[in-house]
């Protein structure tokens, strides 16, 4: 049931695609990121997107499992992406972790978006390139 509009809109995050977010997001939707900061609000949530596909142009989500119960599914696989696409020799721009995400689904739309990751490495090259 939930599975469906899960995947689409992890689609629309692999695709940097806020509008499409946004549209498969309820009013009152709720991100929670890896370090449990809650944004809430369309409006907000699509400026926080942008900004961050503005750090991450290419950040993807690979899904390796999916667990379904009721409106509640549990994703499990890799984030991944390089700051501000700056590529160079080593790809030490470039990172990719292990991630979890949880949602919460209601009238098929989002109602809960939160991820689980180590960021660590995220901040790290972030701190290097500032």
């Amino acid at each position: 049931m939930g599975t469906t509009v899960v995947l689409d809109f992890v689609e629309a995050i692999n695709n940097a695609n806020p509008d499409k977010m946004i549209d498969l997001m309820t009013i009152d939707h709720v991100f929670i990121d890896s370090q449990d900061n809650r944004t809430i609000g369309k409006d907000k949530i699509r400026a926080a997107w942008i900004a961050y596909f503005a750090l991450f142009p290419d950040y993807k989500i690979v899904i390796n499992e999916i667990i379904e119960k009721d409106n509640l599914t549990g994703m499990y696989g890799y984030a991944s992406g390089t700051y501000r696409n700056i590529i160079n020799k080593d790809k030490s721009n470039y990172w990719r972790i292990p991630a979890a995400w949880r949602a919460i689904v209601k009238d098929n739309q989002i109602k809960l978006w939160q991820v689980y990751a180590d960021n660590l490495i995220v901040m790290d090259i972030i701190n290097k390139n500032k």
